[in-house]
């Protein structure tokens, strides 16, 4: 299958880890043109480099903070500078962290709304216009299945998913017309640092082991795993090509069939 994507740009935030490098991979083996945006330097630059070596793509660093206005222009503007213009955007940079209401305070609730549903927002808005004029671009955003699944101790993270999955959308309404495709992607569990650091979080809440929340995920899954980065950027890629050009405001759950409901 032609995904016709070779030439095409995009700018991944979250992309020196998890499932943002993942995309990163997976696009840079498509020809697309990549920028990748983190907080760390340091992993970025490791990031960039893995890549030029595994994958024989170079990748553009970008080190920026997604939680401020400031951050996320500064980070367009970069990626901008080295790419010539903006095709794609993966969101992903974004995280909550478990906790009943009780457990988590004002300030946590505003970082978690800064980064995840603020980053995403800023970060659209900066780059529909160019995609709108030129008639063509895709964006996608990273959200999870607590969106749909509304859970005691993960409040913030599902009220931030369940935001993002009407801003998903919303936008897609409103850019459709110009050839400008916006979808969520809604992984699973899916085995990388962040996923291990809700694990802590959680076992540290429940008194459970490690393993056996680690288990109970991998059971709650039909195929009897949890997710791969890799699971999730295949479908990424998908929604960014030209064969999923029909597709528009979806919220697909890559969760190997987990979410039942109609």
């Amino acid at each position: 299958m032609n995904l016709n994507l070779r030439g095409k740009t995009a700018l991944i935030t979250g992309g020196s880890q998890g499932i943002g490098r993942a995309c990163a991979e997976a696009l840079a083996a498509e020809r697309v043109r990549v920028a990748i945006v983190a907080r760390d330097a340091q992993r970025l630059a490791e990031t960039v480099e893995a890549i030029a070596v595994h994958k024989k793509r170079r990748v553009v660093p970008v080190a920026a903070d997604m939680s401020t206005p400031e951050g996320v222009d500064a980070a367009v503007f970069e990626a901008t500078q080295a790419l010539g213009h903006i095709d794609i955007l993966v969101n992903n940079a974004g995280a909550a962290p478990v906790g009943t209401i009780g457990d988590l305070d004002d300030v946590t609730w505003q970082e978690a709304f800064d980064l995840k549903v603020m980053g995403y927002v800023r970060s659209a808005r900066a780059v529909m216009g160019g995609m709108r004029e030129r008639g063509w671009g895709r964006i996608i955003n990273i959200v999870g299945r607590g969106g749909h699944f509304p859970s005691a101790t993960y409040i913030a993270g599902g009220a931030m998913n369940a935001a993002l999955l009407n801003i998903t959308q919303a936008l897609a309404e409103e850019c459709g017309a110009d050839n400008v495709l916006v979808n969520a992607v809604n992984p699973t569990a899916t085995d990388t640092n962040r996923w291990q650091t809700l694990v802590r979080q959680q076992a540290r809440l429940t008194g459970k082991k490690s393993r056996d929340i680690n288990a109970g995920a991998a059971r709650a899954v039909p195929l009897g795993r949890i997710g791969q980065p890799e699971d999730i950027a295949n479908m990424v890629t998908f929604l960014c090509s030209d064969q999923a050009g029909f597709v528009n405001g979806a919220l697909v759950d890559v969760d190997g069939g987990q979410s039942r409901a109609l």
